[in-house]
């Protein structure tokens, strides 16, 4: 585990400055683009969030919970139910999934927007809202599952998941900023963006290849061992 003060001791400790080079509003970005860059590189669970809102019947367009939530990235999946009781065509809690199309797709299939039904499709349609077809023709509840931008490591902030889980990887990603900003050697720059991506590799591996795999279903993990045999 690295806390935010340790963070920034290593990054003025591997580039061999101090204070007067390298400021805390320095550091400060170094770490916010290595932040950035790790959230959108990876897909792990830890960056996973749900919000919900109600649909506005004979409405099309639903702002995304919260206008954007704040720590908003991008959509996995929207799911679509009737909360409470029959409504609309669902039963009670019924659930179903809306499939993702383009906006496109959606005028041409949904032409009449003042035609109602129950949603089957969604798109993208601006910075803060999606589009459904056919037009709600009831108040639904939708579950938005998205990933989200945690908050980032700061004074205030002293710990976060990748911080905590994933130091290595967080810190090279700081260096590499560094020896940017500092336009140091190229092959320093380059050690750091190898040392990188290596730690960036295994933390693939292990969130998103072993977390997401069953012992029951797929086996346990095997490497392959060269065979003697002649």
């Amino acid at each position: 585990m690295t806390t935010y003060a340790e963070l920034t001791q290593q990054i003025l400790d591997y580039t061999e400055t101090d204070t007067n080079v390298l400021t805390s509003t320095i550091t400060n970005d170094f770490i916010e683009h290595a932040e950035m860059r790790l959230y959108r590189e990876l897909d792990i669970d830890p960056f996973k969030k749900n919000a919900t809102a109600v649909v506005t019947a004979s409405t099309p367009f639903v702002t995304l919970p919260g206008s954007i939530p704040t720590d908003f990235s991008t959509i996995r999946y929207i799911t679509m139910y009737s909360s409470s009781g029959s409504l609309g065509g669902l039963t009670d809690n019924e659930r179903i999934v809306l499939q993702k199309k383009d906006a496109s797709f959606l005028s041409e299939y949904w032409p009449n927007r003042q035609s109602t039904g129950v949603p089957k499709y969604y798109a993208n349609y601006d910075e803060d809202s999606i589009l459904l077809a056919p037009t709600p023709n009831a108040a639904y509840t939708i579950d938005l599952e998205y990933n989200a931008q945690p908050t980032g490591l700061s004074s205030s902030t002293t710990t976060t998941w990748l911080s905590s889980n994933a130091p290595t990887a967080l810190l090279y990603a700081c260096l590499v900023e560094a020896f940017k900003f500092l336009k140091g050697p190229d092959n320093m720059l380059v050690m750091y963006e190898q040392a990188y991506k290596n730690a960036i590799g295994t933390l693939a591996t292990e969130q998103m290849g072993q977390r997401r795999r069953e012992e029951y279903r797929d086996g346990v993990v095997r490497l392959a061992i060269p065979s003697t045999n002649a």
